[in-house]
């Protein structure tokens, strides 16, 4: 495996935090989500991990979708990252809605799901989490 790019974020604080990446260009405070028994107000690692996985999931569609001759520049991709209570422990889930306009249904959804497979947030993701792709 070659490194081309490595990202790096120092987090203190935990949940109720602050977080800066090396560069400067994100430093803010993050807060637990008033659904959480939170104060709210600020971003939170959810938002976080949905904020860059959604970019991602994109950059895989454009290219499978660039090898199979589809114009997917118009396409959005909603992701919903979940923090869930699963016994004693906590998981997360996700739900990526893919818009993709000008295909059938069905061409959408084959185009969300081979996406998936490419996309290195997802490749993470997989066997890890409950995940579902859906075309809307």
């Amino acid at each position: 495996m070659e490194k081309l790019y490595t990202a790096e974020v120092t987090a203190t604080g935990g949940r109720d935090g602050h977080i800066k990446s090396s560069d400067g260009i994100l430093d803010f405070d993050l807060r637990k989500p008033k659904e959480l028994g939170g104060q709210g107000g600020a971003t939170n690692p959810e938002e976080l991990f949905a904020a860059a996985w959604g970019p991602c999931y994109l950059g895989a569609l454009g290219s499978v979708a660039e090898r199979d001759g589809v114009d997917v520049s118009e396409a959005n991709v909603k992701v919903l990252v979940s923090f869930n209570k699963d016994g004693n422990s906590f998981v997360l889930s996700a739900d990526l809605d893919v818009h993709i306009p000008g295909i059938s249904h069905e061409e959408a959804q084959a185009l969300a799901d081979k996406a998936h497979r490419a996309c290195p947030y997802s490749k993470a993701t997989k066997g890890n989490i409950e995940v579902r792709v859906t075309a809307v």
